[in-house]
């Protein structure tokens, strides 16, 4: 297994690290943790267009988690139609998944773009890969259910890469989430760590990898093998995911898309295409990744379609609501 494969490497790359903490290997590795898990304001991505210069109507919203940060977001309208949330990708921002926004809405769909803590304007500069976020998409999620415009019974969620891991990880707690789309998401840390710690640090899978990850779980207080999509993504069924991997991705592992598909449960579909590199499915297949995604979309969250999740969501322990508003107010 993956797992046991991994958890030989890192004994050995652990006694390194504790080895040489104090040389410049281990202050280096130490120190491209400490980039790979903070996004300090002052440097990080910021959106370069709002939905105004693609002809959208929005509102700028904002919402406060339980622990207290402030996350902003967009709110594109569509009156009389199903809700989509869209999470954007790891150091990314809500301006990056606003191709996405545009197509969903000119099917009729209403699209809040959100972003996570330490990521576009919103607090916080420490990015925990799902295990502080899920109260990020909890506090929006509750926001958009508080809106009359939106029928709580017709939201479903798009993740992009990191974006799509947490969407996983918070679909599979919540039965509010009626269906999920997930392009380029990683099936687990322990699955991507050696593909991913190559493309964000040009270091060398080994010894480097299994060394930068023992600092990361240090400095974020988590334990890595906790991070597993493929875990969550099995409690989502029988409520529908559609997966897109790109064969060519340097990203995440390109296994993780078969391993998601794997795990999950019915419904699922999976669009796997060997040529594409990570989360180019919109750039490079725009027709088509138009029709896929609209369709099951409007498959699962169309009015003919609505179960009453209020009652499913009261069997399990309810999340206080966050305070939720528009940024303007």
């Amino acid at each position: 297994m993956v797992w046991r494969r991994w958890q030989k490497i890192t004994v050995a790359a652990v006694a390194l690290t504790i080895g040489t903490a104090g040389t410049g290997l281990g202050v280096k590795t130490r120190d491209e943790a400490h980039r790979l898990v903070t996004n300090p304001r002052a440097t990080r991505s910021q959106p370069r267009e709002t939905p105004a210069d693609r002809q959208l109507p929005y509102e700028e919203v904002a919402v406060t988690t339980q622990d207290g940060f402030k996350l902003v977001g967009w709110f594109i309208p569509a009156p009389g139609g199903p809700l989509v949330m869209t999470v954007h990708g790891y150091k990314d921002n809500r301006g990056s998944v606003l191709g996405v926004a545009e197509i969903l809405h000119r099917h009729g769909f209403a699209v809040l773009d959100l972003a996570v803590r330490a990521h576009d304007r919103s607090d916080g500069e420490v990015i925990s890969f799902g295990f502080r976020e899920m109260s990020d998409l909890d506090a929006w999620f509750q926001y958009a259910k508080s809106r009359p415009d939106v029928d709580p019974a017709r939201i479903g969620l798009f993740g992009v890469s990191m974006g799509g891991a947490l969407a996983i990880q918070y679909a599979s707690q919540n039965p509010g989430i009626r269906a999920l789309v997930a392009d380029g998401a990683f099936s687990s840390i322990a699955d991507t760590v050696e593909t991913s710690v190559t493309f964000f640090t040009g270091l060398p899978a080994f010894p480097f990898a299994p060394m930068i990850l023992f600092w990361m779980e240090r400095e974020i207080g988590v334990d890595s093998k906790t991070i597993d999509a493929k875990r969550w993504i099995a409690l989502i069924s029988p409520r529908p995911v559609f997966l897109l991997q790109g064969g060519a991705d340097e990203v995440v592992s390109p296994e993780s898309g078969a391993r998601l598909y794997e795990a999950a449960g019915q419904p699922k579909e999976l669009w796997f295409d060997p040529e594409l590199g990570h989360a180019q499915f919109l750039k490079k297949r725009p027709e088509e990744f138009e029709r896929r995604v609209t369709d099951f979309f409007e498959k699962y969250l169309s009015s003919t379609r609505r179960t009453d999740v209020r009652a499913r969501q009261r069997r399990i322990s309810p999340a206080r609501s966050p305070n939720a508003r528009n940024a303007s107010s």
